[in-house]
Formats: C-alpha cells, structure tokens, sequence
C-alpha cells in the first residue's frame, strides 16, 4: 500500500508539473506590426479619437488604426517577433508551385506576413496574437479594412490558425495566400485560396471561395481570370511589400528557372502558366 501509495503521489506531481509546463508552452503572445516604407503621408490612432503622424519603423499593436492620405501607401510587416524561417536566396522573389490540375500557386519567399495600405484607406488591426501550443504555433489575425484596399502576402498557416479581414459587408478568411481586396469586398488571389463571407442584397448570407488565378465582385457576382498585367504586378508587389525599397524585382523563379521581369513595363517573355 505504501508502495502505491508513493507511486500514486508521484504521478499526481508529475501530472500537475506536466500541466503547468503545458500552461506555460501554451501562453499567448501579443505580436505588432512594423512600418517597413511609406509613401506620401499617413496617420495612427490608438484610440479611435487623437491621431498622429505614422513615420517608417515605427511599431504598431492591436487596437491601432492606420489611415493614409491620397497619392500615399504604407508597408507593414506582420508578428515582426517571429523569426524569419528561411531568408530568400539571392536572385529568388516568388516560387510557383504546380497544385496539379489548372493552374498553381506562388509563394512569397519571406516566411513573413506583410501587407501594403492603398491610398484613402483605413484599417484597423483588430487582433495579432501567437500561440506556442508544444507542438505547433496558432497565429490568429483580424484585421478591419473600413474603406479604401490593401494588399497582402500571407505564408502557409497552420490550421488551427486563423487570418480574418473584415469589411463593411462581410469578411475573409485566408491560409497562405497572396491577394488583394478592397471595402467592397471585390478579391483577387494570386495564390493559394480566400474564403469570402457576405450579405446578398436580400440580406442571405453568401460564401465564396476565390482559388489562385482569379477575382471576384460581390456586387456583381462575377468570377473572373485576374488580367495578365494585374497578375504580374502581384508578383512584383509580393516580393516588394515590407522589404523597404523602392526597386522592384527584376526576375522571379518558375520551378527552378529564373524568369526575367521587365523594371519598367512589368512583362516577362512567357506567362508562368
């Protein structure tokens, strides 16, 4: 009975120290976002009252909110905690990765989330977290895009982890994609795939996946190919969004082959398709 008794004590400390190690693997992280670049002029509140200037390498929590001027974008760079898995290879912008069937993917080369605010925009970043569960790491994300459009790359999300933008009428959920959306809720994805969520004009509630390679218009419906031009200047903005230059890319790899990228008009010899 001792004998048990002893062993019974163990396992009850080992399970208890066992939780509180859990617990503490398991403890949420408050990420920010950084201001790689910014073009023209542009504010932050963080309390939805007083503003003030919002300058480069500055850094921004939840609850602020970004607001730029006309002519003007900012660059932000998403959890600029997190450490950088991979850093791209000289010459490397965007990788395409065949998915099988029509079509691919492309992949940004930072291990980073970053995103570019158009001009007479606002948004809100509502929610920036990470989670250390012991075995993986659940990011989650909301971000507010109250009016204008913006931009963004977005790296393979572990599936407990959640990438959500709000607009006016609805709301998109994203995993490792690349896109670009404004407060109407009009979507284009370059890669990877957007869940979008939205009230019809008779009040139903819609959802929609846009796959890689196209864009869609609630207000119409429509789903569409993403033009050759617009699709190039994608690639361009992936690479660039969150580095802090203003030199665009000059190639990109295609499965391992380098494909050179006009500077000034944006055109390659061939489509990556």
């Amino acid at each position: 009975m001792r004998t048990f008794a002893t062993w019974i004590q163990k396992t009850f400390v080992g399970g208890m120290a066992l939780a509180v190690a859990l617990s503490a693997v398991a403890e949420t992280k408050q990420l920010t976002a950084k201001v790689t670049r910014i073009k023209g002029s542009a504010r932050i509140s963080t309390d939805n009252s007083t503003w003030q200037t919002l300058k480069v390498g500055q850094t921004v929590g939840s609850g602020a909110v970004l607001q730029t001027a006309a002519n003007s974008f900012v660059d932000l760079v998403l959890g600029w905690e997190t450490p950088i898995v991979r850093a791209p290879r000289v010459g490397e912008y965007l990788t395409y990765a065949p998915a099988g069937g029509v079509g691919g993917g492309f992949a940004p080369a930072s291990e980073r989330d970053a995103i570019r605010i158009y001009e007479d925009s606002v948004l809100a970043l509502d929610k920036l977290t990470s989670t250390r569960t012991g075995v993986d790491i659940v990011k989650e994300t909301q971000l507010d895009l109250r009016s204008g459009s913006i931009f963004g790359t977005v790296k393979r999300l572990s599936a407990a982890s959640k990438y959500e933008i709000k607009f006016p009428n609805g709301v998109a959920g994203i995993k490792g994609t690349i896109y670009m959306i404004n407060a109407q809720g009009v979507l284009s994805v370059l890669a990877g795939s957007v869940v979008l969520a939205y009230v019809a004009p008779d009040g139903s509630t819609i959802t929609k996946v846009v796959s890689a390679g196209y864009q869609f218009d609630p207000r119409t419906g429509q789903l569409t190919r993403i033009p050759e031009a617009q699709m190039q200047e994608m690639l361009i903005l992936a690479r660039q969004v969150g580095i802090g230059t203003e030199t665009p890319p000059t190639t990109y790899t295609v499965d391992d082959t380098t494909i050179y990228v006009s500077p000034t008009s944006g055109t390659s010899p061939e489509s990556p398709e």
